[in-house]
């Protein structure tokens, strides 16, 4: 009884743990043959840090990641439209995390091999192709050097990715990943820690936006954090543009004109750009929501299954949910199809209406409202938006997603610690 996962992400990392957690067998296959601390920052809502806490891992968290406390949204002059507590400070069980997505990443690892093997991820090894009955699955890996072998396993789980091997046998005409005109540049700088240190903070609107948050505590005993940015220009859909690689080093020259004059009195964004020792570029990139999740023995899970857009921190977060549930409902109905389908039926649903959700901006619509209603000039947010508008775009969103804070903390855990070894 083996549970055949692919792809050591964090969704793919997070489900190993979880299968470790409650003694379910696994094997777990990466087709990088070494993992590396890839891509920049990424917020963890309280949803899934409760996953994370649950797992063992909340000294491992607090060693590197950021406590967020605060959320803000401001106009493209910079001037305040909305702020709301975050974490534990809004009210929550559990914190709210900014983190360097690799360094999350090589810590689920970390835990992974202290507590399974030094090689439990086999690494170096691509999915080819798998095959089903109805009593298991037979997939073929093949690494670098050409050498091919056939692994035996009673489910396999799709967790590589927004180009999923899996994804794309079940669904072989699919095609590319759909871009909507957005470019992101990414980067992250050395500096002095902006609104109290610990605020996630988004100014400008749906065409063009700044993203910010620290993701580290001090970083040399003076004072400073390391601090990412995002910065965002969208295009027309028929735009040139290259396939997304959180590698792909950018150049200045193609997004920082248009924000030179974005000083504000909390953050100086021309400054804070250029002092990044390097950035990268990266279409802003989804899928379409799926019918189905689930063939026979196999399933998807993260940006396999529910590729989004960045917008609203929840990339990371469903992923790690996704893998929790599924091993509620592996302990709940066995190893087979019923336990694939009802994890495939409660968090389908869920996870498309956060895509077309952002899609449409999600909570950052805030800001495209604000810059429509008056091009992101006024003196008080609330002679352009009342408090009620504010709050509700706030709390809708929070629904939506799946962390509101009263449903979130009278919610009993997702493995209990009945579950549990």
């Amino acid at each position: 009884m083996t549970v055949l996962i692919v792809g050591a992400g964090i969704g793919g990392l997070s489900l190993a743990l979880s299968c470790q957690q409650v003694g379910l067998p696994f094997r777990i296959f990466e087709q990088s043959r070494k993992i590396k601390p890839l891509g920049v920052g990424i917020n963890v809502q309280p949803h899934a840090v409760r996953e994370l806490v649950e797992l063992g891992l909340q000294d491992e968290l607090d060693t590197f990641a950021v406590r967020t406390r605060q959320v803000a949204y401001f106009s493209k002059l910079g001037g305040p439209i909305w702020a709301e507590p975050r974490g534990m400070e809004a009210g929550y069980n559990w914190p709210q995390y900014s983190v360097h997505r690799g360094q999350l990443q090589m810590m689920l690892l970390k835990v992974l091999q202290e507590r399974s093997g030094p090689d439990i991820v086999e690494t170096g090894q691509g999915l080819e192709s798998f095959e089903q009955s109805s009593s298991g699955v037979t997939a073929k890996f093949k690494s670098r050097d050409g050498t091919e072998k056939t692994i035996d396993g009673d489910l396999l789980v799709g967790c590589d990715g927004i180009h999923s091997t899996v994804r794309h046998q079940f669904f072989p005409n699919e095609g590319p990943p759909i871009w909507g005109g957005a470019i992101l540049w990414r980067g992250a700088t050395v500096g002095k820690p902006f609104l109290g240190g610990a605020t996630m903070a988004m100014a400008g609107h749906e065409f063009q936006k700044f993203v910010t948050y620290p993701i580290s505590n001090d970083t040399d005993g003076s004072g400073n954090v390391l601090i990412n940015w995002i910065a965002e220009l969208k295009f027309k859909p028929d735009k040139i543009w290259n396939k997304e690689d959180w590698n792909r080093p950018g150049k200045f020259a193609d997004f920082l004109p248009e924000f030179e004059d974005w000083k504000f009195d909390w953050l100086d964004v021309p400054t804070l750009i250029r002092q990044c020792e390097a950035i990268y570029e990266f279409p802003m990139v989804d899928r379409d929501p799926l019918d189905q999740w689930t063939h026979g023995r196999s399933t998807l899970l993260g940006d396999a299954a529910h590729a989004m857009y960045p917008i609203g921190s929840n990339g990371a977060t469903q992923a790690i949910v996704d893998a929790r549930i599924l091993v509620r409902e592996l302990l709940k109905h066995g190893l087979g199809n019923k336990a694939l389908q009802t994890y495939d039926d409660e968090r389908r649903e869920i996870t498309s209406r956060i895509v077309l959700a952002n899609r449409g901006n999600g909570p950052d619509q805030i800001m495209q409202v604000v810059e429509e209603k008056c091009g992101g000039e006024f003196d008080h947010i609330h002679d352009v938006m009342s408090q009620n508008e504010l709050e509700e775009t706030a709390s809708q969103y929070k629904h939506l997603a799946g962390f509101d804070i009263e449903t979130l903390n009278a919610q009993s855990s997702i493995i209990s610690p009945q579950m549990r070894r």
